[in-house]
């Protein structure tokens, strides 16, 4: 079991006590039951899912995202970009890609993973932000007060949890539907994991992206 932190915390993962080649970082969580009344069962009508999603924003010495994958007219597409989600699951460095997206959060362990070759990311890149969404949160009125044993932890190459932060179930009311989780900060010996948990209204990840552009 890695290091335990809380909101606010950060520990330093030091390349002589850790392998950073490949560095996986783990979302996991549970879902609250819900119960429906006897006139929803009636009508067939069920909940839907929570759907939590998890974004990567790769920041530059200034702390910004430069690459927003801009198509022919200017625009930001966020395709081949230096933001990586569920449409744009690998960065062109091949060196930070997701791996995939469980709707549920069913099952022991991590719900959903990104890989990061912490030795290979191009010296640019000084800084990564992880963000977790619920997906159309407000329109399926769902937030992080029906999420329960939310953690997100950094293992290393030689499968050795290194950090983990827990999110006490009930921390967030009903109003929270996203979380700037945590971030990793190149230092000159490693990087440093910090545990953030700040917690927003809103269900998309591109409004916290718009304080790193």
């Amino acid at each position: 079991m890695g290091i335990s932190l809380k909101k606010g915390q950060g520990v330093s993962l030091k390349k002589t006590e850790h392998d950073l080649s490949k560095v996986t970082i783990g979302l996991g969580w549970d879902i609250n039951s819900v119960k429906t009344g006897l006139f929803t069962s009636l009508l067939g009508k069920t909940t839907p899912d929570y759907d939590l999603d998890v974004a990567a924003f790769l920041c530059e010495a200034d702390g910004k995202v430069h690459n927003l994958g801009r198509d022919s007219n200017g625009k930001a597409t966020l395709i081949d970009s230096d933001v990586i989600f569920f449409n744009n699951l690998c960065h062109r460095s091949g060196c930070l890609w997701l791996t995939g997206d469980n709707r549920t959060g069913s099952g022991d362990g991590d719900d959903e993973q990104i890989i990061v070759k912490l030795n290979d990311l191009p010296a640019q890149y000084t800084r990564v932000v992880f963000v977790v969404q619920i997906y159309q949160g407000i329109k399926n009125n769902q937030s992080f007060a029906g999420v329960n044993n939310a953690f997100i932890r950094a293992v290393d190459a030689r499968k050795q949890e290194m950090v983990r932060f827990n999110l006490s179930g009930g921390a967030y009311n009903d109003t929270c539907r996203s979380l700037l989780f945590a971030e990793l900060i190149r230092e000159s010996n490693g990087w440093t994991f910090n545990a953030i948990g700040t917690a927003s209204t809103s269900d998309n990840f591109v409004d916290w992206l718009k304080q790193y552009v």
